[in-house]
């Protein structure tokens, strides 16, 4: 299996070494990059003048509540480009506002995740989120 490519979008500092921890103990192979706000987010995804890397992440983790764009503004943008569009993008945010979670679905979010307060429940969510989409579910090209 191909080593799997996360881009983290998250500007809290503990869960970046969280997160990242909690990927080491994935039984794949995943290389991880991190936006710590929304123009890092969409310079990574779009590149210099806004074309696309020819091997974009498998899989986008966003924080909502992200300096400069939202994550709500990343994500439009994101399911906006016909090349990026498939990509899945989980929201994994501390926000359990339903109007975020609404939006969230509305502009195609293809999980809304609220990042668990205790450690060992948010390792636990990680892995899931490793389990789920990285093992289980068929990723697009």
């Amino acid at each position: 299996m191909k080593e799997a490519h996360i881009l983290l979008v998250e500007d809290n500092e503990g869960d970046i070494v969280l997160t990242l921890d909690a990927f080491e103990e994935c039984k794949i192979k995943i290389r991880i990059d991190v936006a710590r706000n929304g123009k890092e987010a969409l310079d990574f995804l779009f590149g210099e003048g806004g074309k696309v890397p020819d091997n974009p992440p498998d899989l986008v983790l966003l924080d909502i509540n992200i300096p400069v764009y939202s994550g709500h503004e990343v994500l439009k943008a994101i399911k906006a480009d016909p090349s990026l569009r498939k990509m899945p993008v989980i929201m994994l945010t501390t926000s359990s506002n339903q109007k975020d979670i609404d939006l969230a679905y509305e502009n195609h979010a293809n999980s809304y995740i609220t990042k668990p307060i205790e450690m060992d429940l948010f390792l636990k969510a990680i892995l899931k989120i490793e389990q789920f989409w990285l093992q289980l579910s068929k990723l697009p090209s």
